[in-house]
């Protein structure tokens, strides 16, 4: 006798109730997570990449728990476009700011002539703005980068 394990085709696979509400469980600790692994990143192991990885990773756990339009109501293409372009500007606008005020690109010390802080202050500063810019814009790519290769570039398809 023959058994075939296979599931019935008339029979659609649906959300799973538990998936999805250990997925809402999820996301916020992800999330805070990811804020953590940027805010420490010039004190510890992290930083700008590896939170944003993190944080982008949890809207990829979204669309692919619930689905992409889901995923965009919590995270539009417009904030999406608007966090990618403010953490290169972030990253970025700091270096030539530096360069600006005397120092080399990225020259965090250059800083003090601007606020008296002390050098060494504004070298811790400088790489905690530096790495939110970087967390920013990857957390941004790495959801849009998701969103364009589910849905084959139309985004009103899907996964």
């Amino acid at each position: 006798m023959k058994t075939d394990h296979s599931l019935p085709q008339d029979r659609p696979i649906g959300p799973s109730l538990i998936i999805e509400v250990g997925v809402r469980i999820m996301i916020p600790f992800i999330q805070l997570f990811g804020l953590y692994v940027i805010a420490h990143g010039h004190y510890s192991p992290g930083g700008g990449f590896q939170g944003g990885v993190v944080l982008g990773a949890s809207f990829i756990l979204m669309a692919i728990a619930f689905d992409l339009k889901t995923s965009l109501r919590f995270f539009s293409l417009r904030a999406n476009a608007v966090m990618a372009s403010s953490g290169v500007f972030i990253y970025t606008g700091t270096g030539v700011l530096c360069a600006l005020v005397g120092g080399m690109f990225l020259d965090y010390s250059a800083l003090d002539a601007i606020l008296t802080l002390g050098p060494v202050e504004w070298r811790s500063m400088g790489v905690f703005i530096v790495e939110l810019g970087v967390g920013l814009a990857v957390t941004a790519i790495m959801a849009s980068l998701f969103w364009d290769l589910s849905s084959g570039g139309d985004m009103d398809k899907g996964l």
